[in-house]
């Protein structure tokens, strides 16, 4: 079947207009990085957003709104969560997994990284492969060892029989549907101040595989980059918050040592603490990490 020159230049142009976005009228499609589903969104300066665990790409959409015009957001969506299509390669390790897809997205063109939460550990651990081409780092409310959050001198190898019999009940699986949403809810509390929000973190956990699920949970007890991070080269943001656990006695203060202990040996360093954001900074505290991102473009 022949197509005219005017019928080609239709399709093309009814293809552009089904890419925009429905929250603006700028152009986004979506590309692969190894088992990674990239949405690429906007014109001008790129960078990379990771999100967290169980968390969908959209976790970045109000972010990226909020940068435009002149960025273009590369919003990454990891197998198994939130909905997505699970990979056994992830299965088996989520964070050299992703390092490794992610890194060999950024030989076709460097940009800063922003990561949250274990997307902050795998934006992190990029940073530290040989030939990364990892311009910048803003990390949203990460750790480089989660497990010696409340003990500094825990290790991975401490960690490690309680973290293998947790995957392995995790996979298992046993707890009903109901107690698995209510536990959600109570930790989504946690993490967010606006009860859509919650909804939607509930909903992402409800429908991430497990055991991929179980897989990245262990994969951040056995990731201690605390000492690695030295080798770090390049400008470093990290985002704090403290504010979700105020009545557990945190204080703003204290949880900021936490962090300071933890990231002593990257340097230059900024460490930012939010004054009333909860884990999703990005929601919670948007002007901070927008910001933050906004500078280390």
């Amino acid at each position: 079947m022949n197509i005219s020159t005017r019928t080609l230049a239709r399709l093309t142009l009814s293809t552009a207009l089904l890419a925009l976005s429905s929250t603006g009228s700028w152009a986004q499609q979506q590309v692969q990085a190894g088992d990674i589903t990239i949405t690429v969104r906007g014109e001008g300066k790129p960078v990379l957003m990771i999100p967290g665990l169980n968390s969908a790409a959209s976790t970045w959409e109000d972010t990226c709104t909020a940068l435009q015009p002149g960025v273009q957001c590369h919003m990454a969506q990891l197998p198994g969560f939130a909905g997505a299509p699970a990979s056994e390669r992830y299965r088996a390790g989520v964070i050299a997994s992703a390092t490794a897809d992610l890194n060999a997205y950024l030989k076709q063109r460097p940009m800063p990284v922003v990561g949250h939460s274990l997307g902050g550990v795998i934006a992190l651990n990029m940073a530290l492969q040989p030939q990364a081409r990892v311009k910048r780092l803003v990390i949203v409310d990460s750790l480089p060892f989660f497990s010696a959050m409340q003990n500094p001198a825990m290790t991975p190898e401490q960690t490690r029989p309680m973290a293998e019999a947790q995957r392995s009940a995790m996979i298992a699986g046993g707890m009903s549907e109901e107690a698995q949403r209510a536990m959600l809810a109570r930790m989504a509390a946690t993490m967010a101040q606006d009860s859509q929000r919650q909804a939607a973190i509930v909903q992402w956990g409800m429908s991430s595989d497990r055991s991929t699920t179980a897989q990245a949970m262990f994969d951040m007890t056995q990731t201690d980059l605390r000492a690695a991070i030295a080798g770090i080269q390049v400008p470093t943001t990290v985002l704090g918050s403290w504010a979700a656990y105020k009545p557990f006695g945190s204080t703003k203060e204290s949880t900021q040592a936490i962090f300071q202990t933890q990231f002593q040996a990257l340097k230059p360093l900024e460490l930012r603490m939010s004054e009333s954001g909860y884990h999703f900074l990005m929601w919670d505290d948007a002007a901070l990490v927008t910001a933050a991102i906004r500078n280390a473009l």
